[in-house]
């Protein structure tokens, strides 16, 4: 952890108006530390490559100290964790984000040391289609025990938090203002459920004035946060695109929930997959194939064999080429069940989820 003067500093350079944070996290790699920034001369700083009158301007402006110590003194007497992107305990996703906060304020129980880490956005006039595909994919994926991050906002935000309190998973909401308010103030309700389990992040501050355009700055975290970026029903211009380019930007996958041609709520998603933008996703399965994810066999059984398992048509298909080859790979599953990869990988997750089945390396399964 750095000192308190260090973080004086470095609240201090964050609060100058027009400078960002790469362009902090680039003059502390060159000066040291955020104190020997703050006592650079202006030709100087003006020396470093990307570093211009425009961003100096407010530069030496004295307010700036004392907002970061009423900001310091806030964060102390209200239960927020205040971390560094030099700390031990920054996320480590964020930290590769060229444009990540260079300080983050959370508040609640976030533990975000395992691994597997998902954004859900989408619009903020879900429908009931949107609604149910959220909580079968909540239901599905909580078998890999994953942290769910989203903006805590109207419609396909709130839907994936209160689906994830509702099946005990880690759910994380990024605001776009400081931690001394919650809006919309409608989902107040569910503030103390998700700081049981999980919590809040963001980079405004208390004093910070809440406009709309700090939507699109909040987008940024969320990308950045996780390991892949969902998009759930959005329109043809939208926050969640946003995100959606930002997460890209990142060089971290998207995928994207089709819906029907004419549906102006599909029109996002359906660009982002005709764009080779996103993973088409109509399930958890397919989430979890393409990011290779494996059930952990040591931890606590989620799934558990039942004696008689109601196996629908299709995974009957399934269960019979398996009964008769003894293992295979998803592929050539596919290809003798004769149905589509997508398709054969949902099944083999229902049907792992069902003791059914199991996968070994190399996308290879076999019956239990």
């Amino acid at each position: 952890m750095i000192s308190e003067k260090e973080l004086l500093a470095l609240l201090t350079l964050q609060r100058i108006p027009f400078l960002g944070d790469g362009s902090i996290k680039k003059l502390i790699q060159i000066f040291g530390s955020a104190q020997e920034v703050l006592l650079q001369k202006k030709a100087t700083l003006l020396a470093v490559d990307g570093i211009g009158d425009h961003k100096l301007q407010d530069f030496w402006n004295e307010e700036h100290l004392a907002f970061a110590k009423a900001e310091l003194a806030y964060v102390q007497s209200n239960n927020i964790h205040l971390t560094t992107y030099t700390d031990r305990d920054y996320p480590e996703r964020l930290k590769h984000c060229i444009d990540s906060p260079v300080v983050l304020f959370q508040r609640g129980n976030i533990d975000l040391s395992q691994r597997r880490i998902l954004s859900i956005v989408g619009t903020r006039k879900v429908t009931t289609y949107g609604k149910a595909f959220i909580e079968k994919f909540i239901e599905e994926i909580a078998a890999f025990n994953p942290v769910i991050i989203s903006g805590f906002a109207y419609g396909v935000d709130i839907a994936a938090h209160k689906a994830c309190i509702d099946h005990g998973l880690q759910t994380i909401g990024v605001f776009a203002h400081g931690l001394n308010q919650v809006y919309p103030k409608t989902h107040s309700k569910y503030v103390a459920g998700m700081e049981k389990n999980g919590g809040f992040f963001t980079d405004f501050w208390s004093s910070d004035s809440f406009v709309h355009t700090n939507f699109l700055r909040r987008n940024r975290i969320i990308a950045g946060l996780s390991e892949a970026t969902i998009v759930i029903e959005s329109a043809e211009k939208g926050g969640s695109l946003v995100t959606a380019d930002f997460a890209v930007g990142y060089n971290r996958d998207v995928f994207a929930v089709p819906g029907r041609a004419d549906d102006k709520l599909s029109l996002g998603c359906n660009n982002l997959i005709k764009q080779n933008k996103a993973h088409l996703c109509t399930s958890a399965a397919d989430v979890a194939y393409i990011l290779n994810w494996k059930l952990d066999e040591e931890a606590p059984k989620v799934i558990q064999k039942q004696l008689f398992v109601e196996l629908t048509d299709d995974e009957k298909v399934v269960y019979r080429f398996l009964k008769e080859k003894g293992k295979e790979q998803l592929d050539l599953i596919a290809l003798h069940c004769k149905l589509p990869t997508f398709k054969i990988a949902s099944l083999l997750l229902q049907m792992e989820m069902k003791g059914v089945v199991r996968a070994l390396p190399g996308k290879m399964f076999e019956l239990v």
